[in-house]
């Protein structure tokens, strides 16, 4: 393990992905908080720092490849490899009623680009340095609604970018096997934030929980697994 822990956590300004980055501070980890609006930076740091100065926040657009790049060899040259990486950036653009056949191509490539290949150009960028770390530790924010095994109508493009992020956890968990990287993908149940709405039975911090275990698992730790409340659930 490195001496100094570090970790990126995308989307992490609102919601689930702050209260992750709140919870890794309280862990002694330093927390880099990717924000898509830059006038949120400043904001972001000056709530997180309520816990603490292990804590930096810049910039970062996952549908942007150019940026992910400029902003991993930024946290690098600034702060270190970071160690722990949190896909947490995602986006929810369709309503529950939705189908297939009046979804459009382009909303489609929408929810795609931020909740797959977001997290694709993250992995394509930080693994590099968790590999000479020999360490790393990649949890992807997937969902119950991406579960192959619970599959069903609504809100298709949303459910069908959810399994595709399982299948990468799935694919790069193989990669990197006896690397000291795992990889694994959690569900955090329905949560009351700005996507999931005031009605959602479950907390912020109960579901960043999962995602901060993950974060900080052992050498013997699980990867290449689907979690929801520290315990396995089928894909």
């Amino acid at each position: 393990m490195p001496a100094k822990r570090i970790a990126i956590v995308t989307g992490a300004n609102r919601g689930i992905g702050h209260e992750i980055a709140r919870q890794l501070m309280a862990e002694d980890v330093f927390v880099i908080a990717g924000v898509r609006d830059a006038a949120k930076c400043e904001p972001t740091t000056a709530e997180l720092k309520r816990g603490g100065d292990n804590v930096a926040a810049y910039p970062l657009d996952v549908n942007d490849t150019n940026n992910v790049r400029f902003f991993v060899d930024h946290v690098v040259k600034q702060h270190g490899a970071p160690s722990i990486l949190v896909n947490n950036a995602g986006v929810f653009p369709e309503s529950s009623q939705a189908r297939v056949e009046d979804t459009p191509t382009s909303l489609w490539r929408h929810t795609f680009e931020t909740n797959l290949f977001g997290s694709v150009r993250m992995c394509r960028e930080v693994i590099p340095h968790m590999k000479k770390l020999r360490y790393g530790r990649i949890v992807n924010m997937s969902s119950g609604m991406g579960q192959m095994s619970q599959m069903t109508a609504g809100s298709p493009a949303y459910r069908v970018s959810k399994a595709a992020l399982n299948a990468l956890t799935l694919t790069l968990a193989a990669e990197l096997a006896g690397t000291g990287i795992l990889v694994n993908s959690m569900s955090p149940g329905w949560v009351r934030t700005d996507m999931g709405g005031p009605d959602a039975p479950r907390t912020p911090e109960e579901a960043a929980d999962t995602a901060v275990w993950l974060s900080l698992l052992p050498s013997s730790g699980p990867t290449g697994q689907f979690f929801r409340d520290r315990k396995p659930i089928p894909w």
